[in-house]
This record gives structure tokens, C-alpha cells and sequence, in this order.
């Protein structure tokens, strides 16, 4: 039994260098998605971390063109891409009617077209298919450290800006009394949303990469009650996800990114029907008992 359960779940790892090269981008993605996918969520952003998601396109297209796959030149590009959107739709919020979802919203529809026409402009289908949707299997040494560090960098960030970010999720207005720092700290944070899709565009793609942050993190709700428990649940439910998702893909003979976020869907509809905290079970057993 015990050699099975080897063979079936940590052989393949062993085996293969890209498979822990895999599954080392996983666990340094999971670690920078769970918490800041956990502020998404409580702060009511979940839909604008997906625009997000395709403002960034244009900014790694313009990388590709420029220097094809080079690593460095996509993530720069695709970086001051998601950071341009987030100033121009503050600005945009404050000097005119429109709020900020609407402006994320008409200018990552402009974003993902625009993206679009600059890759086929010199790639093919496939170069656009490789960088919507990712290639995991294929990230190498520079691919890690870009997520290591990216990673890093959000962490200690978020430790730096944490008070405000939280006070924020649940009394804005008492923020606004007491200090001037909110601003600064959503102009922080909405720049580690960025940066963290950013460095997930070359495992999971910038379409898939929005997956990581939002699926785990609203499973974690039905997990755990306080800010930091909900943000560790969500680490280990995305750790989860891609650990199972590159295990199902080996196997299956199946694309890993979107089996990743697909796994990551499993336990988010899992969550909604078991979950201890408001789950669909544990409403309808506690209204059972009250009948």
C-alpha cells in the first residue's frame, strides 16, 4: 500500500525535473495568490482582479514583440501594463461619473483586443495560445525565480500594509477618518494583484492566472472565519489545486493550467456545499434542527 501511494502521488515528481520544476512554481504562486487573493475577495474586487488579469495582455504583447519570449521583457512590460490601468481608472473614477469597475471593465475589453492584434501581428495561434494560457510544464530556472522573488515582494509588502488593508475590508469610512494611508495602500495593493498575474502568465497564462487568486480564496470563505486563517486556507487550497492538477495532467494526458484551475473549481464547489461556515449543507442541517 504504502509503495503504491508512493508510486502514484511522489514518483512522478521524482522522476521528472519539470514536473518539480512545476510544482515549485505552484507552491511559490500559492504562496503570493492565497493572501492576496483573500483581499480581493473581502474588499469586494474579485471581478476587477479578472480585468486585471487581461489589462495586463497588451504590456506582454508589446514584450513579445520587441524580444519574443524573453522572460524579462514580457514581465516588465506586462507589469507597467496592469499598473497603467489601475492609475488611469483611479483617475478616471475621481474626475468623472463613471465608478472604477465600469472603467476596469471598458478598458480591459480594450486591453484583451488590443493584446490580441499585437502578438498575431508577428507570432501565430499557438504563440497566442501560449500566452493566454501558459505552459507550467515548461518553467524553467528564470521562471522561478521571477515567482520566488514576486512572491517575497508580496509578502512583505502585504505585512507592511496589512492594518490598513484590513481596517479597509470592513470600515472604509473609519480609515478615511483616522488616516491617509488607504489610498497608498490600494494603490499598493491593486500593484501586487498586477505583479502577481504577471509573474503567473508564464505557468497559467494571463487568462488562467486569475484563477488561482480568486478560486481558492472564496472556497476559504466556508473554511475559516478571521482574515489571516481565511488567507492560509486559501495558500493551502491553491497549493492543493495545483499539486492535484499536475498529478491529474500527468496522468490524463490533459493541459496542466486550465486542470489546475479546474481543480481549484472542485474545491470551491466543494466549499459551497460542505463548507462549516454557511455551506449549503451546514444551512440546511442547522434549519433542519430549528424545524
Amino acid at each position: 500500500m504504502t509503495a503504491w501511494i508512493w508510486q502514484t502521488f511522489c514518483a512522478p515528481f521524482e522522476e521528472f525535473l519539470f514536473l518539480r520544476h512545476s510544482l515549485a512554481a505552484v507552491l511559490a504562486l500559492a504562496l503570493g495568490c492565497g493572501p492576496v487573493g483573500t483581499f480581493l475577495v473581502l474588499r469586494r474586487m474579485s471581478l476587477m482582479g479578472d480585468a486585471l488579469s487581461h489589462a495586463v495582455l497588451p504590456g506582454v504583447a508589446a514584450g513579445f514583440l520587441i524580444s519574443g519570449f524573453s522572460l524579462a521583457a514580457m514581465t516588465i512590460g506586462g507589469f507597467l501594463a496592469g499598473l497603467t490601468v489601475v492609475v488611469v481608472c483611479g483617475l478616471l473614477s475621481r474626475f468623472t461619473p463613471l465608478r472604477e469597475d465600469a472603467s476596469m471593465a471598458a478598458l480591459y475589453l480594450i486591453s484583451l483586443a488590443l493584446g490580441v492584434l499585437l502578438i498575431t501581428m508577428r507570432g501565430n495561434s499557438m504563440d497566442l495560445m501560449h500566452v493566454l494560457f501558459g505552459s507550467i510544464l515548461a518553467v524553467d530556472g528564470p521562471s522561478l525565480v521571477l515567482v520566488a522573488s514576486v512572491t517575497t515582494a508580496t509578502l512583505l509588502t502585504l505585512a507592511v500594509i496589512y492594518r490598513p488593508l484590513v481596517t479597509e475590508c470592513f470600515d472604509p469610512g473609519f480609515l478615511r477618518a483616522v488616516s491617509g494611508t488607504g489610498t497608498t495602500a490600494h494603490i499598493l495593493f491593486m500593484a501586487l494583484v498586477a505583479l502577481n498575474l504577471v509573474s503567473g502568465f508564464r505557468a497559467l497564462g494571463t487568462l488562467m492566472a486569475v484563477g488561482l487568486l480568486v478560486l481558492p480564496a472564496t472556497a476559504a470563505r466556508f473554511w475559516a472565519r478571521q482574515v489571516w486563517s481565511q488567507a492560509l486556507t486559501a495558500t493551502l487550497l491553491a497549493l492543493l489545486s495545483g499539486y492535484v492538477g499536475l498529478l491529474v495532467s500527468f496522468y490524463w494526458n490533459m493541459p496542466s493550467g486550465p486542470t489546475i484551475i479546474l481543480t481549484a473549481g472542485c474545491c470551491h464547489v466543494l466549499s459551497l456545499i460542505m463548507g462549516p461556515r454557511q455551506g449549503m449543507l451546514t444551512q440546511y442541517l442547522c434549519r433542519a434542527k430549528t424545524a
